[in-house]
């Protein structure tokens, strides 16, 4: 039997595919390039110098961030939310967060925990992953430090009204970190307009760059304590690292092929608009849940309203959510993601641990036909008895 042709819909893991001009940027820096940017003052390492300052400067566009030099490279979202919340929180500093969030946030505060008995409560949600503002103003008022808050869940989708969420932050005093890791790229942010103190994002997602790049953006003035140290390129005598960002917190050599990469997926996005691809995810999205709500015993999670992003998580009665997935890839060449989408507190709110959830997520290469291929597919499962 041929295998049908493959369908990619786990846009919320990596996104995929990626602009050509991703793949073609990567390939002429390893082939014309390949110098180290800050490590030399020949032409080469220059041009390498000047092409991380231009990514700098249009993600910094992208986001409305004031200041390229705001911009922080790392490896990845995780990264970026370690650096925040083990450089940022001190001994026995109260943080509040969701049940919500990704192990990238409760891993790093479960250590802290440990490590500096860092207090970690979680504002009460509903069962669409819609904050309870009014529960969280009073515990913000106890002297927390730190809101630490997803801009949309991975397993649910929902999209969190930063506004609303960050004066209520500050007018207690508290700082806000932002996981942007599914929202950059996808939904419009402007860090400007609402003025979060730092914003964790990646490049492999809706940014529509390669796996291995990230950064965080730091208010003007917010400092963190390094978590490395190392070469920078500059101030080579002193035993201690740069005083001011970026330098300061990007020690070692960059992933500057990755980099090359993302400056081309970001001018991609720039050029396109980050509205259109909001607007095209959005349709998609309707069209997922108009399918699902069609097919017996599916059951997908979060809100049905326009207020949130391109994934949606679902189980059919009786099934297994990992053959379903993988009835899917095998039977259909449909590629979607199962189980606890590293937050399984979100699934235990949602009742679907230990097992989890199937997640569909689309992207800004998907279309129509693809949504009607799956709902297709997902109505002939449910109809057969499980495997």
């Amino acid at each position: 039997m041929e295998r049908p042709t493959p369908l990619y819909l786990d846009n919320g893991a990596t996104s995929y595919p990626k602009p050509d001009a991703v793949y073609d940027s990567m390939v002429s820096y390893m082939r014309g390039n390949g110098a180290s940017p800050g490590r030399g003052n020949y032409a080469r390492a220059m041009e390498a110098d000047r092409l991380v300052y231009e990514t700098r400067k249009a993600i910094a566009e992208l986001l409305g961030v004031p200041r390229p030099g705001q911009v922080i490279f790392t490896c990845n979202a995780t990264e970026s939310i370690n650096m925040a919340l083990k450089g940022y929180l001190r001994q026995g500093d109260r943080v509040l967060t969701t049940g919500y969030e990704h192990n990238a946030v409760m891993r790093p505060l479960k250590k802290l925990e440990a490590r500096r008995q860092v207090q970690v409560e979680r504002i009460p949600c509903t069962a669409e992953g819609a904050l309870d503002m009014t529960a969280a103003k009073a515990k913000l008022r106890e002297g927390v430090r730190l809101l630490a808050v997803s801009h949309a869940s991975n397993v649910i989708g929902c999209v969190t009204p930063l506004d609303e969420a960050v004066a209520a932050a500050h007018e207690c005093g508290a700082a806000v970190l932002v996981d942007a890791a599914q929202t950059a790229g996808v939904c419009p942010i402007d860090v400007t307009a609402v003025p979060v103190d730092m914003l964790a994002f990646t490049g492999h997602k809706g940014l529509l760059g390669p796996t291995g790049t990230g950064g965080l953006y730091l208010r003007k003035g917010f400092e963190l304590s390094t978590l490395k140290e190392g070469g920078t390129g500059g101030m080579s005598l002193s035993p201690f690292p740069p005083d001011d960002p970026p330098d300061r917190y990007e020690a070692g050599t960059m992933n500057i092929s990755g980099i090359a990469g993302l400056h081309a997926s970001v001018r991609y996005l720039l050029d396109i608009g980050v509205d259109a691809v909001r607007a095209h995810e959005a349709e998609l999205t309707g069209l997922l849940l108009d399918g699902f709500e069609s097919i017996p015993r599916l059951t997908y999670y979060g809100p049905r309203s326009a207020g949130r992003i391109g994934l949606v998580s679902f189980n059919i009665e009786g099934h297994d959510p990992h053959k379903v997935s993988m009835r899917l890839d095998r039977d259909y060449g449909i590629m979607v993601r199962s189980g606890l989408h590293c937050a399984p507190e979100a699934h235990r709110l949602l009742g679907t641990a230990p097992t989890g959830a199937v997640r569909a997520s689309v992207g800004y290469f998907n279309q129509p036909s693809d949504i009607a291929r799956l709902v297709g597919a997902l109505g002939e499962i449910a109809s057969r008895p499980p495997d």
